[in-house]
């Protein structure tokens, strides 16, 4: 297996199986200092950097909280606009980065463009980690998923899962990527024009997951032991920031996981798992039921930027 010490994590296409399985044991071992909500020196010397040029709340706070949890330090900016980076300059890629590396020893980008964070890792002499680039990809959101379910249900491969929402996400070409390691057959159901693309399901295909479509949830979720939802109301995330209007249109009922439907629908066994935030997709008083994850997931967001942070940083071999 390949080390992960200075490895940039941009893409869930570049993992092999097995690796896979050593992020989350690392994992595993580290989640005991965040349960218990202590702090340990494993990164005291090193420094991470946030580069954020779309708005994250999740995200970009599991990384610092996750980089404080082991001992280290943060420095960055959640916003590029106070950034010669996105002011009159428009600072590119190269620069900014090539700046940034001084500044510590691990960066995490997230970005309006598609590719950012690949083109950042050319530049940079230190690792890169994606936290999310235009409508690319999002691993470290994944990786937190599979965690979850896997410390929910004791194993990946057999769980068959169904993924809501549209399919333009970077969330979803990541879990269809990170799936292609495993035997979970998948069903997607999405609005026709937020629906998987011909070049996607082509890849998919070429990759061997195991798919298939749906027009509504309700004629997939009797099967689904996983069950992994994203809003159909998006905003674009090829821009900096997309503010909420006054016409935001509410989910149509195709795409959304009510009470209801998990009571007289759902395995009693199955897991809701959404990255947030949400529009009306789920409803509040699915929150307490018994199918709910998105908490502990948010938890396990954490954890798994701990393990990575420790694997780039080489600190676990």
């Amino acid at each position: 297996m390949r080390s992960f010490a200075g490895r940039d994590i941009l893409s869930l296409k570049d993992f092999e199986r097995n690796e896979f399985f050593r992020v989350f044991e690392v994992a595993e071992q580290l989640e005991p200092i965040a349960r218990n909500r202590r702090n340990t020196d494993i990164l005291k010397e090193k420094t991470l950097v946030t580069a954020f040029y779309q708005p994250s709340t999740r995200t970009r706070l599991a990384h610092e909280s996750a980089m404080i949890r082991l001992g280290g330090q943060v420095t960055g900016f959640a916003d590029a606009k106070m950034t010669r980076a996105g002011d009159f300059y428009q600072e590119s890629i190269k620069d900014t980065v090539k700046m940034l590396e001084f500044y510590g020893d691990v960066i995490v980008m997230r970005h309006f463009q598609q590719g950012a964070p690949a083109e950042a890792a050319k530049w940079a002499s230190i690792p890169v980690i994606n936290g999310g680039d235009g409508w690319g990809e999002h691993p470290t959101q994944i990786l937190t998923d599979f965690y979850t379910v896997l410390r929910e249900k004791g194993r990946l491969d057999g769980l068959k899962w169904l993924a809501v929402g549209d399919m333009r996400m970077r969330t979803m070409h990541s879990l269809a990527y990170g799936l292609s390691q495993f035997d979970c057959p998948i069903t997607f159901v999405s609005p026709p024009d937020m629906s998987l693309s011909d070049d996607f399901k082509a890849e998919l295909k070429g990759m061997s997951l195991d798919f298939k479509e749906a027009e509504h949830v309700e004629q997939a979720i009797a099967e689904a032991d996983v069950i992994l939802v994203e809003p159909v109301v998006q905003p674009d995330y090829t821009k900096s920031r997309d503010e909420r209007g006054d016409d935001v249109n509410l989910t149509p009922a195709n795409y959304k996981i009510t009470r209801d439907l998990l009571e007289n629908k759902a395995k009693s066994d199955a897991i809701l798992l959404h990255s947030l935030p949400r529009m009306d997709e789920i409803p509040p008083d699915v929150d307490i039921t018994k199918w709910s994850r998105y908490w502990q997931e948010a938890f396990n967001g954490v954890v798994m930027r701990m393990a990575l942070l420790s694997l780039v940083l080489g600190k676990n071999e």
